[in-house]
């Protein structure tokens, strides 16, 4: 038997909105770094950029409640004119990656940007880079241990940046997946039956059940072909029940 509609779709309306939210204020980023390329006729050097990315993210990364802990700009290989390879991330105080100190300052992510050293990675095959490069569309990623900004399990989220039909570099946000397990657990918690919050890889971002820790992978057959057929609440051949999170890629399941 389906799950009470109304407290599931509130639920989800729940989960959407945060992410909204986010995207919202990544989006606000991704328009003021279009226009100081378009104001550049796309010939832009790495200060330049650094300048404005930093006067972006830096209020955000400082408000002492913030689930932003990094934001930035990554550039496409090659779209700088004064460097092929460009991060241009800074990380919050309570991002405590590279750090002793339980509370650090605000600081710039210092990335190794030169492909001859051995410590080198290329972003672009990262899936944070690959899905919106691929899909023009913004993108969750995660929950995955971030060895590159936060060595922790994290969410990324990122949208592309455009100059005319070239992309030329994506605009995002870090999130620590405890900050979110803090915020949604309530709610998913009120729901009165076991509640799992899952990417589309199954893999689970927050959960009621003890036995599915975060990362882990929930596999539920038939779950993507149901989904694709409604946008509300359906009920799984197992008779457990799931709905996709708003505009979100995420999907919660009871039972």
């Amino acid at each position: 038997m389906l799950a009470d509609t109304v407290t599931v779709d509130g639920c989800v309306r729940a989960v959407d909105d945060t992410f909204t939210t986010i995207f919202a204020q990544i989006d606000e980023w991704r328009a003021r770094i279009e226009f100081l390329v378009s104001a550049h006729h796309a010939i832009v050097e790495a200060p330049q950029l650094d300048e404005l990315v930093e006067a972006l993210v830096l209020s955000e990364l400082e408000r002492p409640d913030a689930l932003i802990i990094g934001a930035g700009f990554v550039a496409a290989p090659r779209f700088l004119t004064d460097t092929d390879w460009h991060l241009a991330w800074w990380l919050g105080h309570a991002n405590t990656f590279g750090m002793d100190s339980v509370d650090p300052a605000v600081r710039r992510l210092r990335a190794t940007e030169d492909p001859s050293s051995e410590n080198f990675r290329d972003y672009t095959t990262l899936e944070w880079w690959r899905v919106p490069a691929s899909t023009g569309r913004r993108h969750i990623t995660g929950p995955y241990v971030d060895y590159l900004c936060t060595d922790d399990y994290t969410l990324t989220l990122t949208i592309p940046v455009m100059h005319g039909r070239a992309m030329i570099g994506v605009a995002g946000a870090d999130l620590y997946v405890n900050d979110i397990e803090r915020t949604l657990l309530p709610l998913v918690g009120a729901l009165g039956t076991t509640a799992t919050i899952i990417n589309t890889s199954g893999r689970v971002v927050v959960s009621t059940d003890a036995h599915r820790p975060t990362g882990s992978v929930l596999r539920v057959e038939g779950l993507s072909e149901r989904l694709a057929s409604t946008s509300g609440v359906v009920e799984l051949t197992d008779g457990r029940v799931a709905a996709v999170c708003g505009t979100t890629s995420l999907i919660l399941v009871l039972g």
